[in-house]
């Protein structure tokens, strides 16, 4: 089985090699890179599993590029950054990413988030790589939603974690905890706001009403439950 690829795009050499370096020695293949233009040329001869990436690039907006990994490559995106405001993390999980690191950090620790985006939740679900409810088919394969029109609606990497689970566990009660044992990542604020957005942004893109969602129901003090029936092709 091939390992997986991790792609790094830093504008500091000492922070690719670090990160090369830890992440080749738990087992990955990397291949790292100092500027966007660089990288998005790379992405057309190799897919990475995953991508590290610098929001302060000398040569392109971070997060507008995390934006279109998210949404174009279907990537799963783990933000590497020196900027800690709290904005700056929402904003980059709002745009798709599905972690953010901020500098300095351990590489210990980035290579335990990284196994962490890789394991359990890409795995083919059950079935097949679409999943049809309630008018909607979720086609993984693509990372795109598809109404009944046949019109499709691309969602990030990130966004699909979160469907993927409720589609596994329909008409089931999921807590926050199960939720991040099942997602990984850190439990905490950060965890349950980067949460909060990716259902937010899933409910927009199934066109639900906010105030009274018909397919993702919030339990409060409890957790989410999903409503439709689910089948899997």
């Amino acid at each position: 089985m091939t390992a997986p690829l991790v792609s790094i795009l830093d504008d500091e050499p000492t922070i690719r090699a670090i990160l090369s370096e830890a992440l080749t020695e738990a087992g990955f293949r990397t291949m790292a890179f100092a500027r966007a233009t660089e990288f998005e040329a790379a992405l057309k001869r190799a897919t990475p599993d995953l991508c590290l990436v610098d929001l302060g690039l000398p040569d392109r907006d971070g997060l507008s590029l995390v934006h279109r990994l998210a949404l174009e490559q279907g990537a799963a995106v783990i933000i590497i950054s020196g900027r800690a405001q709290v904005q700056d993390r929402v904003t980059g999980l709002e745009l798709g990413a599905d972690d953010y690191i901020i500098k300095p950090f351990d590489p210990a620790e980035v290579v335990a988030r990284v196994r962490a985006r890789l394991r359990g939740p890409r795995a083919a679900p059950r079935g097949g790589d679409s999943a049809r409810f309630a008018g909607w088919t979720a086609h993984f394969d693509r990372y795109a939603l598809e109404d009944e029109t046949g019109a499709e609606t691309p969602f990030s990497h990130a966004e699909g974690e979160v469907l993927r689970l409720f589609l596994d566990s329909p008409k089931r009660l999921i807590t926050r905890a199960q939720m991040q044992e099942s997602l990984g990542g850190a439990a905490g604020e950060s965890f349950d706001r980067a949460m909060d957005v990716r259902i937010s942004r899933l409910r927009t893109k199934l066109r639900e009403d906010p105030k009274n969602p018909r397919l993702i129901k919030t339990i409060y003090g409890a957790g989410y439950i999903f409503l439709g029936d689910v089948e899997w092709v």
